[in-house]
């Protein structure tokens, strides 16, 4: 027997393909559809909407594939309140939760649509009755009694749309490759953060020791100085390469200006690690004078936060890492709320860490010079990034140099407009 469901789209729902993809993904799974009413914006800027009707052989088929396709933001067209449980105990969800993505999601709660507030893959949706809230919360937090969102119903997800203009995010759309102009890529990522900055949003750096081992600790260091980044998200390595330039011009003993291993210098980045234990702190060593430049010397003097995240494989660590991966996250919770921009340079580890907890319209570029890490970061989850393929000391020398040049020309031109 036949099982029908009526399903909704709104948005730009073509050209950022979710209507392909709702077709393929019926079709992939075995059913089949019907365009019941197909309205298309008139106007590029005008929103299309479409009303499908969703047939497959059973019951569980149809569910099956409604679930597939609302995760693109196609949902029920006559939609109930959603269902919720208590969580029997703490760190343990009721059969059946609903599992979030990181696009925009509204749960629809006792009549009213309620925006569901932090959104991160991967998560649950809970929902307070007394405040009429509905949160997204990791399994870590999850306490006895919450009442958690339980199926689709009454869930509806709002994927963002392609960008309605030319910039680094339509012209790279979806793709990684080391075919293209490097130097116009990074010009035109440079013009995305300082349009960014412009309206008031935050950028965020995540970046490991190939930085300091290609040679762009400098770069990165005048960036964060001239206010450019917001938050730094690292890990040990980072940090200690960093410390060890500073102090000994090498990075895993090899003299960064000559390219040649120094003699005794595989030991430099446990002295550095010991002289910031001695100070203290990062701070104190800057305090201190220990430490007199560098990425980390810049946050400190420019009151940039930064977390540094450990792992299993970290010498040390310095003083100001964090060894406790949930103690690590609620911190890289508390600065990605409100970035508008995240680059993430040399580092597959933390950029995974950090994109899984983004949402879908942080924008995110991701600078690597292996493709394949760009796609399995995308394999993960993070579908909004894009990819640079270029080696760190490339890319943020040029950027520097580009956010140099363009904000020198936005300069000249504020200067230049009459007065009224």
């Amino acid at each position: 027997m036949q099982v029908s469901r009526e399903v909704e789209l709104e948005g730009h729902i073509i050209d950022s393909g979710i209507m392909t993809k709702v077709f393929d993904k019926i079709m992939d799974m075995g059913g089949n559809f019907e365009i019941i009413v197909f309205d298309v914006g008139k106007k590029k800027t005008d929103p299309s909407y479409a009303r499908i009707r969703v047939n497959a052989d059973s019951e569980a088929q149809s569910a099956a594939i409604l679930s597939e396709i609302h995760r693109y933001g196609a949902h029920l067209v006559e939609v109930s309140d959603v269902e919720v449980v208590p969580a029997e105990g703490d760190m343990i969800v009721p059969k059946g939760f609903y599992s979030t993505t990181h696009h925009p999601t509204f749960v629809k709660y006792q009549g009213s649509w309620l925006p569901v507030q932090h959104i991160e893959m991967d998560c649950l949706i809970v929902i307070d009755p007394a405040k009429r809230e509905a949160q997204c919360i990791p399994l870590s937090k999850l306490k006895k009694g919450n009442l958690v969102v339980v199926g689709e119903d009454g869930v509806r997800v709002d994927p963002p749309a392609r960008p309605r203009k030319v910039s680094s995010f339509e012209f790279m759309h979806g793709t990684v490759s080391p075919e293209r102009p490097s130097e116009t890529i990074i010009a035109r990522i440079a013009t995305e953060i300082l349009e960014v900055r412009k309206n008031g949003g935050k950028i965020g750096l995540v970046g490991g020791p190939a930085i300091i081992h290609t040679g762009a600790a400098h770069a990165l260091a005048a960036i964060i100085r001239k206010g450019y980044i917001d938050v730094l998200f690292a890990g040990n390595a980072l940090a200690t390469h960093d410390i060890e330039y500073n102090l000994f011009g090498t990075s895993l003993g090899m003299d960064i200006s000559t390219g040649k291993p120094v003699t005794g210098g595989h030991k430099h980045h446990i002295y550095a690690i010991s002289e910031v234990m001695r100070a203290g702190s990062i701070r104190k060593a800057v305090e201190d004078g220990t430490i007199t430049g560098g990425i980390m010397y810049e946050c400190i003097m420019n009151n940039v936060p930064f977390i540094l995240a450990g792992s299993i494989r970290d010498d040390g660590p310095l003083p100001d890492v964090i060894t406790d991966a949930m103690v690590a996250q609620d911190r890289m919770r508390e600065h990605i709320e409100g970035l508008g921009m995240v680059l993430m340079v040399a580092t597959l580890l933390h950029s995974v860490a950090v994109g899984n907890c983004l949402p879908s319209y942080v924008k995110t570029i991701c600078v690597d010079i292996n493709p394949s890490s760009v796609t399995k970061l995308m394999d993960r989850g993070t579908m909004q990034a894009i990819g640079v393929v270029s080696d760190a000391g490339t890319f943020l020398p040029l950027l520097e140099k580009q956010l140099d040049l363009q904000s020198e020309e936005q300069f000249v031109c504020e200067e230049a407009e009459p007065v009224a």
